[in-house]
């Protein structure tokens, strides 16, 4: 089955996962699910008279959403009826797409990866080019665009209650994983029935490290194949491309992160290949790369990759 979720005010969560949220929409595990996502409030859009496309469901969002943290707004949640606690749901992204020719990017004082260089805030209001796919900076540069959504993920543990979009954790959230794009697959694990799929916090385009706060924030449509696997365990998000296996460590600390990625993709290398766990560990000291995702969103980001072939020989 082939589903679509639109985004609006109806089936739109401003600033927070929360279990007890209930489902917008339920399909069955292996369906497809198209899902629309807006982003930014009233300060993030550009002036009328600019010309730009903005979706018309952000306004009655901005004027009647009750904004009850600071954070993303998020489209959904999904609930997969076979989905229970301690299986993990595994997310195959089939498509990312822009929804609009614009994005925002902004400085924000007393934060990002450089909290007291920068006294004074600024929002700038980026150009897309929908077909040649690049953005236009504002000193003249033409970037290439790689979109992806910085926030995937599923409720969080009931007695966790309401939380914000902002901090990933176990169960996903703001990845801000720029390798998440179409063709990736994410694996989460869940921790309510039905898992609650959200999605939100489109990017056009991001560096690692997502420095200044911001990447540049739009509107995308995604499309995912939502699959309940009873056959694993997680307790932590982990991905994977056509090419790379990829582990996320999650933590206030970048040392802990890197820890956290490091241990997990020790455990994925003795379950996929049988080696040691020494030899798991030498290998990922040869071949795999630690890469900051993001030091910005309290909980900071560490992602490992390791090239899958070199444990297909």
């Amino acid at each position: 089955m082939t589903h679509l979720l639109k985004a609006g005010l109806e089936t739109c969560a401003w600033g927070y996962f929360d279990a007890a949220l209930p489902p917008v929409l339920e399909v069955a595990s292996g369906d497809t699910v198209t899902i629309e996502t807006v982003s930014g409030g009233v300060e993030h859009m550009p002036p009328a008279e600019a010309g730009f496309h903005v979706p018309d469901e952000i306004h009655a969002i901005h004027a009647r959403a009750e904004r009850r943290l600071p954070g993303h707004i998020l489209t959904g949640p999904v609930a997969v009826r076979e989905a229970r606690p301690g299986m993990v749901l595994q997310v195959d992204v089939l498509d990312v797409a822009l929804r609009q020719n614009w994005g925002w990017n902004i400085i924000r004082p007393l934060s990002g990866a450089l909290p007291e260089d920068f006294a004074t805030g600024r929002t700038v209001i980026i150009p897309l080019d929908t077909e040649a796919m690049t953005a236009r900076l504002s000193w003249g540069a033409s970037l290439p665009l790689a979109p992806f959504f910085g926030v995937m993920g599923v409720a969080p543990p009931p007695g966790w209650g309401r939380i914000s979009t902002i901090q990933p954790r176990a169960h996903g959230g703001n990845l801000d994983n720029k390798m998440l794009g179409a063709g990736a697959t994410l694996y989460l694990p869940i921790f309510t029935e039905g898992a609650m799929f959200s999605a939100g916090d489109g990017h056009a385009a991001q560096g690692d490290g997502e420095v200044c706060v911001t990447a540049i924030e739009t509107a995308l449509t995604g499309t995912f194949k939502l699959t309940v696997r009873s056959d694993m365990e997680l307790a932590a998000p982990r991905a994977e491309t056509q090419d790379s296996l990829i582990t996320m460590g999650l933590h206030e600390s970048l040392d802990r992160c890197a820890e956290r990625a490091v241990r997990d993709m020790i455990a994925w290398i003795m379950e996929r290949r049988g080696l040691s766990r020494e030899d798991a560990y030498m290998l990922c000291s040869l071949a795999a790369d630690l890469r900051v995702t993001q030091c910005v969103n309290g909980n900071k980001g560490v992602h490992m990759v390791l090239n899958k072939g070199l444990l297909d020989q």
